[in-house]
């Protein structure tokens, strides 16, 4: 082996110990990036504010704080926005949902009060009407001939009357000078009262006449819409009549308010303690899923319906509309206010 050649390869043992503080570097530098890593990731004592810009609403997942330490960066109508809602309560969800049927508070059956033909009857189902609007005509010629005949009798009794006064101013005359007798006189004075009597008698009868025959002329009382329609023109009605799936009824038409409406609903007496009078409430009408109405508790009944074990309720629907229509369903779901 050639000895000169091994000699230029050779390491000197100088050489051969490498830098002892690289790998000291190397540590630093991951140490110091750890640490700014960790020093940007501690939450800060201002971490829990929540940014508002504009519409968009920036916020870290720390606990809120209390209104009174946001810091908005908003527009004046978003900022009066805020103020509004931090005033008004807000809802915190139904606590009870409960299903039940939309009712007329009143509905009103228009009847006759005397038996009597229906001569024109001016409505028909659903149409709308005012109050005092004729709807009904009976057939009055049985009322104006009864009341001529009234009149031709009080005219008799007027005529009764004068000849009453005539006799008794004749006879009066006659007393003065001594030509007639006191018991003379005091027969003509009664006979005056007789027929005054006569008179205010026939008057009255007259008068009951007139009220039958403005019976004949039936009216709406409300303004309201037409439910149902019993009668048609030519029939014979009476205060109570019998017949149909219903039974006894003396309703010629039914009227109800239309703006006037209410659901009606039965509680399980385990969800009483959920309700009380004048609670607000959320109604959907299961026709219209996506329509929502305002409500309110207006009647808790006083007795409770033992076979069932459920008490009813009335809730009163706040500005109703088109969609909602008499004996559909509705859902309610009573609301409680949180501030």
């Amino acid at each position: 082996m050639n000895t000169d050649k091994l000699q230029t390869i050779r390491i000197e043992p100088a050489q051969r110990q490498r830098a002892a503080g690289a790998p000291w570097l190397i540590f630093s530098g991951v140490v110091a990036i750890t640490a700014v890593a960790a020093y940007f990731a501690w939450p800060k004592a201002g971490d829990d504010r929540r940014v508002f810009v504009g519409n968009t609403k920036a916020a870290d997942t720390a606990t809120p704080t209390p209104a009174k330490t946001l810091v908005s960066a908003t527009t004046p109508a978003a900022e009066a926005n805020l103020k509004a809602e931090s005033k008004n309560p807000k809802s915190a969800g139904p606590v009870l949902t409960v299903s039940g049927y939309i009712v007329n508070r009143e509905r009103i059956e228009i009847s006759p009060r005397m038996m009597g033909q229906v001569k024109w009857i001016g409505v028909k189902k659903g149409d709308l009407v005012k109050k005092g609007q004729i709807v009904v005509q009976l057939d009055d010629a049985e009322q104006r001939a009864r009341l001529l005949e009234i009149e031709g009798q009080l005219g008799g009794a007027r005529v009764g009357m004068e000849k009453a006064k005539i006799a008794f101013d004749r006879v009066k005359r006659l007393r003065a000078t001594n030509n007639e007798t006191a018991e003379r006189e005091d027969e003509a004075r009664l006979g005056v009262q007789a027929a005054q009597a006569v008179i205010q008698q026939i008057e009255g009868i007259r008068e009951t006449v007139k009220v039958a025959l403005d019976w004949t002329v039936i009216r709406s009382p409300i303004d309201g819409v037409v439910l149902e329609k019993l009668a048609v023109a030519g029939a014979l009605v009476t205060p109570q009549s019998f017949g149909g799936t219903k039974g006894p009824s003396t309703a010629l038409f039914a009227v109800a308010d239309p703006q006037d409406l209410q659901i009606e609903i039965d509680v399980n007496e385990s969800d009483l303690p959920k309700i009380s009078l004048g609670q607000k409430c959320r109604i959907t009408p299961e026709a219209f899923p996506d329509k929502h109405y305002g409500g309110h508790v207006a009647e808790i009944a006083p007795e409770a319906n033992r076979q069932k074990g459920t008490l009813q309720l009335k809730v009163q629907i706040e500005d109703p509309d088109r969609f909602l229509t008499p004996e559909l369903s509705a859902k309610v779901e009573f609301l409680v206010a949180q501030p």
